[in-house]
């Protein structure tokens, strides 16, 4: 199994492997080659295991019309005023790119694959090998997009922004109906940014047991808060859009981390996973050796048999040793039997 199978199943295999860090590309490459291949240097500089491209043009998406519903009219959009094609011509990556920059991610160990937007799309990077798709939030309702990926065989993930239970329901359905064994939800509210109480994480373990799937997160939020969050609820792939430097100003870059975040969200996404352990109440085996440090019942003063004990001179203190402070009541007003230096623990044998 070389380095790229590895990664896809890491994606693809569940919560018991460590959660898979995803730099999507976007458009904030802003049209530059260039600028997209240092961004595949930077994503592998900061420890991101796999790379995401978006394979579409503005006509396989819309069509070219400047007016209403083909704009956006939404005042909190980022895009408001824009229309559709024209938002499309400036964030797609283009087609003849696509070769590249997986032969780049692939060099440094990376896993490079895309979504894509249309059958067409499909097609193109089926030449190229892809290992694994996407479908986007939007996509999800398209049905014959979903047959046509799912009938290559390769495993598939599926963002859930827009989408009810009974849409995701559909979408799953059609996946597994025409060959798809291997499939990720991918948890996603499509809000650009998303804000943090939007993001409803709670459904993740939710979605991941009524699927049967492996369920990660495709994450709009601004920081890494949420994704690290989405880990401890059992995501074993996070998806977030990457920008080459925390000042670029382009199309997705108000949601986009820095190379320099994703090195932190790489690794706590890491720590945050490690943590999760199972549900016990027993002591570690990496607190054991601090044991000792708890309190328990001592005396503090040399006492003779037929002393009284008193909380003069008996204490409930560090270490342990001694009986557990819950006993202090039972044994304050008892009279010991043998002798008791300052510094010895109280045990029963002393009442004997």
């Amino acid at each position: 199994m070389n380095d790229i199978d590895a990664i896809v199943r890491d994606i693809f295999c569940g919560p018991d492997r460590p959660p898979v860090v995803i730099a999507e590309l976007s458009g904030n490459h802003n049209q530059s080659y260039e600028s997209a291949v240092d961004m595949v240097r930077a994503a592998s500089k900061a420890g991101v295991t796999a790379i995401k491209l978006q394979t579409y043009t503005a006509d396989t998406l819309t069509i070219d019309i400047e007016a209403p519903p083909f704009t956006i009219d939404d005042p909190k959009s980022l895009w408001h005023g824009r229309s559709l094609y024209n938002l499309y011509e400036q964030a797609y990556t283009p087609w003849d790119w696509h070769e590249g920059l997986m032969s780049e991610a692939k060099k440094l160990g990376m896993l490079c694959f895309s979504t894509p937007f249309d059958e067409s799309a499909v097609e193109f990077l089926e030449q190229l090998d892809v290992p694994c798709f996407k479908i986007a939030s939007f996509e999800n309702n398209h049905i014959p997009l979903i047959e046509k990926v799912s009938q290559t065989g390769k495993p598939l993930m599926i963002s859930t922004g827009l989408s009810s239970f009974s849409d995701i329901a559909d979408a799953v359905e059609v996946a597994r109906a025409n060959g798809c064994k291997d499939l990720v939800l991918m948890k996603c509210t499509s809000a650009y940014p998303t804000q943090p109480q939007d993001v409803n994480l709670s459904v993740i373990p939710h979605m991941a047991k009524m699927f049967d799937c492996p369920v990660g997160i495709s994450d709009h939020t601004v920081g890494i808060g949420a994704a690290i969050g989405a880990v401890a609820l059992g995501a074993t792939a996070i998806e977030k859009h990457m920008k080459l430097n925390v000042s670029d100003d382009t199309v997705d870059s108000e949601f986009s981390e820095s190379p320099e975040s994703f090195s932190v969200l790489v690794k706590e996404a890491r720590c945050a996973w490690q943590a999760i352990g199972s549900a016990s109440y027993e002591a570690s085996l990496a607190e054991q050796p601090s044991a000792i440090f708890k309190r328990s019942i001592y005396a503090v003063e040399d006492m003779g048999a037929g002393t009284i004990l008193t909380a003069k001179n008996t204490r409930i203190i560090r270490p342990s040793g001694g009986l557990a402070p819950k006993h202090w009541h039972k044994i304050i007003g008892r009279e010991i039997t043998k002798e008791v230096k300052r510094g010895t623990p109280i045990t029963w044998d002393v009442f004997e």
